[in-house]
């Protein structure tokens, strides 16, 4: 059988990947990145290395170790560590060296090239939770009013113009003007700063794939801390898109939006 392998970052993303696997016959070897995977993670693998981000060679040794050939990239890792005081290894620093630009998709892009030389192939990220995948259509049982479409329209130009120059993917609106938009941050920290700046009034969360998306790292993720956080800011409406976004516990995900009349669409991307 073939053996895979976790990049672990951040969140619960990586914890939803190794139960997943595990209902379908896998127990997957984790490389838990020690700058941002959660330590509960230590009881839920069965085998697990913790390693720095800048430890590119340790984690291909780690898994070439362990018989892995196939790896999946799991959590976030925020990207502004790369101006952090991290001291990359010599794979690492030959890789960042190499690259023109230090996107995201240039960034992990690159260390998918370098695992894929070493005969690891970096795979689907959302390869065993294919169910928590929403396909086209409103997920909750309110609809979108005419405020919050006429929001969700003015921003999903805006969030797929920020996403294809690979800035970030999200933007929140209030009455069809641009409020935050996303960069290094991440989604809940761009609703943070939107409800300073709002100051209350109604707004609408817009969350959308690259063009393209590589579906093996930087997949759009919303989780149940998300919709807590619009809650408490006065945001009643989220658009993503379907077929590429992950909702992270989905059913009791879509309960609490419920329960707090938030409502959520998912549109072709």
């Amino acid at each position: 059988m073939e053996r895979y392998g976790l990049i672990a970052g951040n969140g619960q993303f990586p914890f939803l990947v190794l139960r997943a696997a595990r209902r379908q016959g896998h127990e997957l070897v984790v490389a838990a990145i020690k700058e941002e995977a959660f330590p509960e993670l230590q009881g839920e693998a069965k085998t697990i290395h913790w390693l720095s981000i800048a430890d590119l060679s340790g984690l291909i040794h780690w898994f070439k170790k362990e018989g892995v050939s196939k790896a999946i990239m799991a959590g976030q890792v925020k990207h502004k560590i790369i101006f952090s005081s991290i001291k990359p290894d010599w794979r690492l620093l030959k890789l960042l060296t190499s690259l023109k630009h230090k996107n995201t998709d240039a960034l992990i892009g690159g260390v998918a090239r370098v695992l894929s030389e070493e005969g690891i192939d970096l795979i689907d990220s959302t390869f065993f939770l294919k169910d928590l995948i929403p396909q086209r259509g409103i997920l909750t049982r309110r609809k979108p009013n005419s405020e919050e479409r006429a929001d969700i329209e003015y921003g999903r130009g805006i969030a797929k113009a920020i996403a294809g120059m690979d800035l970030g993917q999200c933007v929140v609106v209030r009455d069809c003007a641009c409020i935050a938009i996303e960069a290094m941050e991440g989604t809940d920290a761009v609703i943070q700063r939107a409800r300073e700046l709002s100051r209350g009034g109604r707004m609408t969360v817009v969350k959308v794939s690259k063009p393209n998306q590589d579906m093996r790292f930087d997949v759009p993720v919303v989780g149940k801390t998300t919709i807590e956080l619009m809650a408490g800011s006065n945001a009643s409406a989220l658009a993503l898109d379907a077929g590429k976004t992950l909702l992270i516990d989905r059913d009791e995900l879509l309960a609490l939006a419920n329960e707090k009349d938030i409502t959520i669409e998912a549109f072709s991307p």
